[in-house]
This record gives C-alpha cells, structure tokens and sequence, in this order.
C-alpha cells in the first residue's frame, strides 16, 4: 500500500486564526511572575558586582536573582545546547548579551523597567577577538556533523594540472539571524518536585531530556508542552539559556515563572548563521568536464566550550563528477554568541559558492549553465561510490529549464527594458538526507473518530496535515476525519522538528501504526463490529527508525541519500540605481514521495523567499571592537516582504525513495533555500556582466 498525494488543509488553521491557538505568551497562568533578563554590555570579562538597589525598589518587583542566588545545574557531557556554557552558573563573561541576572515582577512592562535599573560592574574586561583575528583551526570532532574536518578523493593538484580552464575564486557570505514571528519564551512551574514547562521549542524530546539532567530529574519527571510554535527556522531547535534559567527562576522564587525574550535579546540568545569565506577551485577540460573540485570554507564559532559548526563544504559531496574532489573546514574561535543552524545551514551556504563558481567556469567556457551541469552528471556518489538511492538532480534541470523557458538564453546584458536590465540565472541544488527515529500510536473509537497522538512539534510546517493525510490513506478513511493530538512529551516521542527529517519519521511512524490498527479492525469487523462487541477503542503504536549502520545523523552509509532541486530565476537591475528585483523564479524538485502536495509547495515557496533575503537583503553586522550585533531589530536587519517577491512557480519531478523512508518520502523544509543566493547572483552577473562574490549583494555593487 502507498500514501497517495492529496491536497489536506491544516487541521491547525482555524485555531490560529481565530485566537484560540495559545502561544507561550498567550497560556493564562495568573500566579506566574514575569520575568525580564539583565544582559551583560561586554564582550569578554568577568562580573564583580550588581547594584540591584533602585531595581528593587520599583514596583511590582518580587525578586532579582544573581548567578550566585540561582540552583546549581549539573554539567552534561554532550547537551543539545546552543551555549553550552551552563547561564548564570559563575561571573565569567564570555560573549555581549549574556544573561547576568533574572528580574522577576507582577507584570511585563515592571520587570523590563527594573531590569534597566540594574547597573553591573565588570573586571578583566578585555577587546573581543573577532573573525579574521583567530587561529583558524580544523571544523571536526564528537560533537560535529562531520568526523573530518579534511576529506579527499583523488589528487586536486594533478585535475589542475591538466585542466584547460581553471577557476579560483574566493566567496564570502555574512552573519544573519532567524527572526520568527513568534519570540522565543517559557513559562516554567514546579508541581511537588516535577517540573512543567512550556516553551517554544523545535526539540520537545530534546528539551526533556537536556532539563532532566541539569536539574537532576528522571525525565518521566519533566513535561514539556509545545503545541504551537510561531516558526524556528532552525533557531528553536537547540535549549538556549532562556530555558533552564526560567525553570531556575521558578524553583528559587517559589512560583510559575514565564520569561518571554525581546527581539533583540534574540540576536544573541537565540544563535545565528555565522559569516563565512569561501574558497572554491574547479579544473575543467574545454569540453567542459570537471578534472579537479576543491571547497574550502571558514566561519566564526564561539571561543567558550563546544561550538557549531556550519558545515558549508557538504554542498560539494554530490553534485558532480570529479576524478578529484578536496573538502577542507576550518573554524575561528572567537568572543560571540554561539551559531545555530538556521534554514538552510551547510548546503545553502556552501551552494553559492559552488554554484557561482560553476556559472563562472560555464562562462569562460562559453558554454551553457544547464549543459554543463549535465555533463558533470555523476553515476555513482563521487566522493565515495555508494550508489544513489534515488537521483532526480538531471530530471530536476531538465524540468526547470523547460518551465522557465531557458532555451535560447540571450546573450549576457543583451535585454533592456526601460531603465531594467535584464538577467537569466540558475542553479542546481542538494541536501543530504538526516533521519532520526520517531514513534505514534494511533487508537479507533467506536464512535467512529480516529485519534493519532505523536510528541511533533507544529512550528508552522504543516505536519498535523501530513499525519491526517498518512493515516487517512491506510485505514481508507478521510483526512479531515483523522484527529491529531501532538505538541507533548507525554506523548510518543520523536527525535525533532528540525532537519528537514519530520515527514519521513512521523509519517513511517503513523503509517506503520495505521498499517497495524487496520489489521485489527478488519478482524474486529469494522467500526461496526467495535459497537457491536462493546469495544470501546482499539489501539496500536508504530515506531520507525534509520537502520542501525546509518550515521549520528541518521544519514545512510549504504547509499548516498540526497534531496535535489534546480532553480532558475529572471532579475530585472535598475541600470541607474542598481536596485534588483527577482521577477520571477521557478524551482523543480526531487524530493520523494510528496505527500501533501499544497504544504510542500506552501514550504518551497517559503524557501525560495528565504534565500532572496540570504541573496539581496539579510545582514547582521558586528561591532567588532565591542564583539556585538548592531541593529538587533526588524528596523536595521532587513527581510523580504511581498512587494519583493515576484512570480514564483515551484514543481516536483517523480521520486519515490523508499531506501531513505518508509513512505518513500524525503525531506523538503530546507532545501528550498538552497541554489536561490547562487541563481540569483548568476543573473545578475548575466544582466549586468558584474560578479558579485559577497552576500548580500548591495547596490553599491552594481554601481
């Protein structure tokens, strides 16, 4: 039996349009205090000392609480933690906008104005190293998505050699953060000895565990509640600060506690996606075949404990052939706040460099973009020869190119309307495949409703419609019949909401459970059969898992898993003003089974608009002599709104993978952003003739 694609609208709608969906913010607890966070205004040092007197006096105050007044949290090996440097636990300063005190008062606006009564006092307090001033050293270890930092296969030096186009070109890209419409927050009670905990989080499982072991607590003992999230790309998908100092706040006061984070708070509480430089080399004969592929990337990290890397040389691994391919990653610790991964992280980095190198080589060769990519068409994984579980990307192109109307490209700055030039750009585009496990039950009543409860988070990616859709389809009921209970870890757990891996976990979960429940009502004899016997439910649990020899990450060392997409897009540049405006954009992807056709296109379409801003408008710039973010807002920190974003076409191209899931579906949260910045750069280099290396790219770069 398949799951056949069909069109389900979010079960969850209603409730979010209407009101009733309660947020973190919005959940009434009337015996909560309010809690605003004091942060540090330097970079690196040490706090001596906090004047709390005027804070104190204010009203409504019930309590200020210091690192020294806080319950002491037990170091964990390895937690799923964006600063793994436990908050409010010593005096040490590591990066500016580090919590150093907790004000807890009856309301919202009192405990902010008391917060900026608080004056603190520093020692040792030295200038921030900044990227660019560290040592750079090799992006690998336990903790890392890669085992090494340096991966080789053939000889580089020997494809340059006897290359008869080479390009060497050196690609940056810059700092930006996540700006989800809903703010990070918690609201944090203990319950004779348990701990309760609402928050905004990508990680229920997760969360559970990583606050079961700060506070010493079997995790049967904590309950996290996530029903709604308004939105993570990413940046709730780690435990930051904001989470175990509120369930602290709550065990010193004595009270529920709900700590809802400020926009700019988020700037360095919450992660971002580190600046990088990039380095590609590509060796190819003057037919147009790759002889040589080196990318070398570095990006800045945080000096304090572990750190994340931004694994940009993953693009390379499997987009084309090579005889010889070199991957080299490399970080600078320095004085900041910790990257996150943030949609998309590592490919999406990693493919504007690869991709504008690949127009550039295209270029000198005068040949076709798309054409020269489907010469360098690899048969098997070129970096290690494990056969592809399924391999759309030549399809994809193909696909695009047909949709967009390609063929005939005009030359480069041959069009020109009125003061706009105009330009045609693309890119190719992939993602390796991560898994992780994930469980469901599923239980028949025999009033006829059909209930699947699953620990998933709805971060506002439509998986409620998804489960409805999966488990529909097995048991030959409707969609909109199927109620979906989610958002608890009371729940049956699975591993997150972040990866781009829900639809393959969840949906194998609830499939196999549904599969299973069939089974048992058809030898119950129905719905019917249930009221007659006077069963009153009928039940059954899936779980589902990558095989045991798949990687951390739950990727296959049998195959290589990949997620793949082309896009294609036309920008019109203002030849006066050098504003550009994507006109229109078409992406093609291969990305398995498709189960609900409207939120996957619903997803891409989002991607696509969040790679414009990666490509023309997102950056965080850093004061580097005082080591933080400056326009930590909506007003200095630019985003696409829709007077930017011009026709939009998305497609899928036939995939049906079932080596990586049982459904036979993929991934796609993240992949749309993928190949838009690169697509997007390319036609401005086709409309102006101008290659523009750095992101965003800015006016005063055309001009």
């Amino acid at each position: 039996m398949s799951v056949a694609a069909r069109n389900v609208l979010r079960p969850d709608g209603p409730a979010k349009l209407t009101g009733a969906a309660l947020y973190v913010a919005d959940k009434p607890d009337p015996e909560a205090l309010v809690a605003a966070l004091v942060l540090s205004t330097v970079a690196r040092g040490r706090l001596v000392g906090l004047d709390v007197s005027a804070a104190e006096a204010a009203p409504g105050v019930h309590q200020i609480l210091g690192y020294e007044h806080m319950p002491r949290l037990t170091p964990l090996p390895s937690p799923p933690m964006g600063h793994t440097v436990l908050p409010m636990q010593d005096p040490v300063v590591h990066y500016e906008g580090q919590p150093i005190a907790i004000v807890l008062a009856d309301s919202w606006y009192r405990a902010r104005y008391a917060a900026s009564l608080v004056r603190a006092r520093y020692d040792s307090v030295e200038r921030p190293i900044s990227f660019g001033e560290a040592e750079e050293v090799p992006a690998a270890g336990p903790s890392m998505l890669r085992a090494d930092a340096d991966v080789l296969s053939g000889d580089v030096e020997a494809g340059i050699a006897q290359a008869d186009v080479v390009i060497d070109e050196i690609y940056t890209t810059s700092d930006r953060h996540a700006n989800p419409i809903e703010p990070h927050g918690t609201l944090a009670r203990w319950d004779e000895g348990r701990l309760v905990v609402h928050t905004t989080t990508q990680g229920i499982a997760l969360t559970q565990q990583t606050l079961a072991g700060l506070f010493g607590l079997p995790p049967e003992d904590v309950r996290i509640e996530s029903r709604y999230v308004g939105g993570g790309f990413g940046s709730k998908a780690y435990v930051w600060p904001h989470i175990p100092l509120t369930a602290a706040a709550a065990k010193a006061s004595g009270r529920p506690v709900r700590l809802v984070l400020t926009r700019a708070e988020m700037y360095t509480l919450c992660g971002h996606q580190p600046a990088t430089w990039q380095r590609v080399r590509l060796g190819a004969t003057s037919q147009g075949r790759l002889t040589a592929l080196e990318h070398s990337g570095s990006h800045p990290t945080s000096r304090a404990a572990d750190y994340h890397i931004e694994n940009m040389t993953q693009a390379a691994v499997a987009l084309y052939a090579s005889p010889a391919i070199a991957l080299h990653a490399r970080v600078q610790q320095v004085d900041r706040p910790a990257p996150t991964p943030m949609r998309s992280p590592n490919e999406a980095v990693g493919m504007f460099a690869v991709e504008s190198a690949m127009d550039e080589l295209a270029h000198r060769l005068d040949l076709d973009p798309v054409e020269l990519r489907l010469r360098n068409e690899p048969a098997a994984d070129p970096m290690t020869g494990r056969p592809f579980s399924s391999r759309t990307l030549e399809a994809c192109i193909r696909e695009g190119a047909h949709r967009f109307g390609w063929s005939p490209r005009p030359p480069t700055a041959s069009v020109r309307e009125g003061d706009d030039l105009i330009g045609w750009g693309m890119s190719a585009c992939a993602m390796e495949v991560h898994r992780g496990p994930a469980s469901a039950r599923i239980r028949a009543h025999a009033d006829g409703r059909i209930v699947v409860e699953t620990g998933l988070e709805e971060i506002g990616t439509g998986l409620p419609a998804m489960v409805q859709a999966v488990a529909g389809e097995a048991l030959g009921v409707a969609p909109e019949d199927v109620h979906v209970r989610h958002g608890d870890s009371t729940l049956p757990a699975h591993v997150g909401g972040f990866g781009s891996m829900s639809t393959m976990g969840i949906g194998s979960a609830v499939y196999t459970a549904a599969l299973d429940l069939r089974e048992k009502l058809e030898a119950a004899g129905g719905l019917a059969g249930l009221r007659q016997t006077g069963i009153t439910e009928l039940s059954a649990e899936g779980a589902w898992a990558p095989e045991p020899t798949a990687s951390a990450t739950g990727a296959s060392r049998d195959f290589s898993t990949h997620v793949y997409g082309a896009v294609f897009v036309e920008v019109r540049v203002d030849a006066e003003l050098g504003l550009v405006r994507m006109n229109r954009c078409v992406g093609v992807y291969g990305a398995g089974r498709i189960i609900n056709p409207l939120a996957a296109r619903s997803q891409l379409t989002g991607g696509i608009i969040w790679g414009y801003g990666h490509a023309l408008l997102e950056r965080s710039v850093l004061e580097n002599d005082r080591g933080r973010f400056l326009s930590k807002n909506l007003a200095g920190y630019v985003v696409p709104v829709n007077a930017d974003i011009g026709d939009i076409d998305v497609s899928f191209v036939e995939d049906d993978d079932r080596r990586t899931s049982a459904l036979g579906a993929k991934g796609i949260g993240e992949i749309g952003a993928n190949g838009v910045a690169s697509a997007i750069a390319n036609a401005v280099f086709h409309a102006t003739g101008r290659r523009v290396r750095d992101l965003p790219i800015q006016i005063h770069d055309l001009l």
